[in-house]
């Protein structure tokens, strides 16, 4: 079981690998220390968990700064475990769980390697550089304080530098975004597919956005 506290006031954020209800005391003890509030979201990926064990789960919960409360999860068991004790359950399959999984810890890593497809409506994140091995779709927004490499297709939206770095560069197999932004520029995608069969970078030069082939120094 992994649960997934947040506090979008703060920014805080952690992941707590929690398998041990012999320590369960132990463990809430350390989330009344946290500042709230709190919401937690219980990950529960190819393992279930009885209404028993929940509702001690949630009396904890309530009994500390946690303000909101929901569970994801492949088991139908600890789904309707959760439903039967008032709690926002959601069953989602393995793939997805461990996407959103990965998703939501992401805020907080300096460097994130993203394995997979960004599909339309996702976002991902990083306060370092962003590797994505994968094509990032249309209608995807991906974004780094530092710089960006997809290894993949770059069809959708990428800001690199966002916290005004204009040294930040975006790279990919295939450039052809909707919208590239590093530091405080932003340039609409070309209109017509790359031609070429060579990675590219875009980066600034002389306070504007170019794109000009990535050449690896040998």
């Amino acid at each position: 079981m992994k649960i997934v506290l947040n506090n979008s006031n703060t920014e805080y954020q952690e992941t707590i690998f929690f398998d041990n209800f012999d320590k369960i005391n132990e463990t809430f003890e350390k989330f009344s220390l946290i500042k709230g509030p709190l919401e937690a979201i219980i990950f529960l990926i190819n393992e279930s968990i009885s209404s028993y064990y929940l509702s001690k789960l949630k009396k904890l919960f309530i009994n500390t700064n946690i303000h909101s409360l929901s569970i994801y999860s492949n088991s139908r068991e600890t789904i309707l475990a959760g439903k039967s004790l008032r709690i926002d359950s959601t069953f989602v399959k393995e793939k997805e769980a461990k996407k959103k999984l990965l998703l939501l810890n992401t805020k907080k890593k300096d460097d994130v390697l993203y394995e997979g497809t960004v599909r339309s409506g996702d976002r991902i994140s990083s306060n370092g550089n962003l590797c994505v091995i994968g094509d990032v779709n249309p209608g995807a927004i991906i974004s780094a304080n530092k710089n960006i490499y997809v290894w993949g297709k770059l069809l959708g939206i990428a800001f690199a530098g966002k916290e005004g770095d204009s040294n930040a560069s975006i790279s990919s197999l295939f450039l052809n975004p909707l919208q590239l932004r590093i530091g405080d520029l932003i340039a609409i995608g070309p209109k017509e597919k790359p031609k070429n069969s060579y990675p590219e970078i875009a980066l600034i030069d002389n306070q504007t956005i170019i794109i000009k082939p990535y050449l690896i120094e040998t």
